[in-house]
């Protein structure tokens, strides 16, 4: 089986922001607006009532934005209907580089997330579900809303807001929490919605005569008024709340030892991006990966010209071990003469298998 790559096609991340009310999702995204590491972010933001205070937040800070009203979005719109909307935002002349559902607080996740991955839209990849909780309010949150658990389970990321309220062993009782539903989702502190941009995207990468042709943005401009305020070049230090792991190997990796280290992935890794190279299982090609949580993509891409035969990966999550990470990764190397000097065969198309299941197809669903 020797399946050619599908054509590259850019695809932009679409992550949910989902929370009940009061559990400060505005706040999160506005933090997220004003320090955008560069990004173009398309919102849709989706409000239960009549009056879109939340669109009209936001509508000032962004480059796209998309109201919904009427219902919530999971029960007022089909997956063809929200196709509608991110086909809008997805066009190359509105420049995206990643877009932000903001859910309903009556929302219910779990069908924005499958909405999502039923998409016919090839330009955008599912960004992660991230449920924002009050961890001053969670007790009370779980009474009125036992559901609270439910979307717990399903979340790639969740953010406990407002910790300096809820005093200090309160985090540790809503890990608890969450980890009784069975989520192996990161978790991390945050005050008044301030996260680290890095969770959720990268930093944008422009052309160099673009970026110096630019106007100033909202960012710049508060970033700019924040450091006279503080004194401080870069403003906040938010890495704190996670770690990032970097790995590099000049060895292939072998696909069914790296396969069982992604289907296994430790609880509390979030994100992991970068690219692979398997050797001889497809000496063609180099391999991207996504994953979120517990979703997964490859993207196979002919290597370029004079490009390494390199796997680098970054992993991003809260509470992880990076040197076990590493370690595990290690152990996922080609064993001794299974490398790229071995040509292709049926065994090494065989250990592809695993790998191929995850690269999207025409036509394909990732439900």
């Amino acid at each position: 089986m020797n399946a050619s790559p599908p054509p590259r096609i850019r695809q932009i991340p679409v992550i949910v922001l989902a929370g009940f009310l009061g559990s400060g999702k505005t706040t999160l995204l506005n933090h997220l607006l004003r320090h955008r590491a560069g990004n173009r972010i398309g919102v849709i933001v989706n409000d239960f009532g009549s009056i879109e205070i939340d669109a009209m937040t936001v509508s000032g800070q962004v480059g796209s934005t998309v109201s919904l009203g009427g219902g919530c979005l999971c029960c007022a719109v089909d997956a063809s209907e929200l196709d509608t909307y991110l086909e809008t935002l997805t066009r190359p002349a509105a420049r995206l580089d990643v877009i932000v559902i903001e859910a309903s607080g009556l929302a219910e996740p779990q069908e924005l997330v499958r909405m999502l991955l039923a998409s016919d839209n090839p330009h955008i990849v599912y960004g992660g579900l991230v449920e924002v909780v009050d961890a001053a309010e969670f007790a009370a949150t779980r009474e009125r809303h036992p559901e609270i658990d439910r979307h717990l389970a399903v979340a790639d990321l969740v953010v406990l807001n407002k910790t300096d309220r809820a005093g200090e062993e309160a985090p540790a009782r809503i890990r608890e929490a969450v980890a009784v539903t069975g989520s192996t989702a990161a978790v991390i502190p945050a005050t008044y919605g301030r996260i680290d941009p890095e969770l959720l995207f990268d930093p944008a990468l422009r052309p160099d005569g673009e970026e110096k042709a630019r106007q100033l943005t909202f960012e710049d401009l508060y970033l700019e008024e924040r450091a006279r305020e503080t004194g401080e070049e870069h403003g906040e230090h938010l890495h704190t709340a996670y770690e990032s792991v970097d790995f590099t190997s000049d060895v292939p990796m072998d696909p069914r030892r790296l396969m069982e280290f992604l289907d296994s992935r430790p609880e509390g890794l979030y994100r992991i991006k970068g690219h692979v190279d398997f050797g001889a299982g497809d000496a063609d090609n180099a391999y991207p990966v996504h994953a979120v949580g517990r979703f997964l993509r490859f993207a196979p891409r002919p290597w370029t010209r004079g490009e390494p035969r390199l796997t680098r990966l970054v992993l991003i999550g809260s509470g992880v071990d990076a040197q076990a990470l590493r370690k595990e990764l290690e152990g996922c190397r080609a064993p001794a003469g299974t490398g790229r000097e071995t040509a292709q065969d049926a065994a090494h198309e065989r250990s592809m298998w695993g790998v191929l299941r995850y690269v999207q197809q025409p036509g394909d669903d990732d439900t």
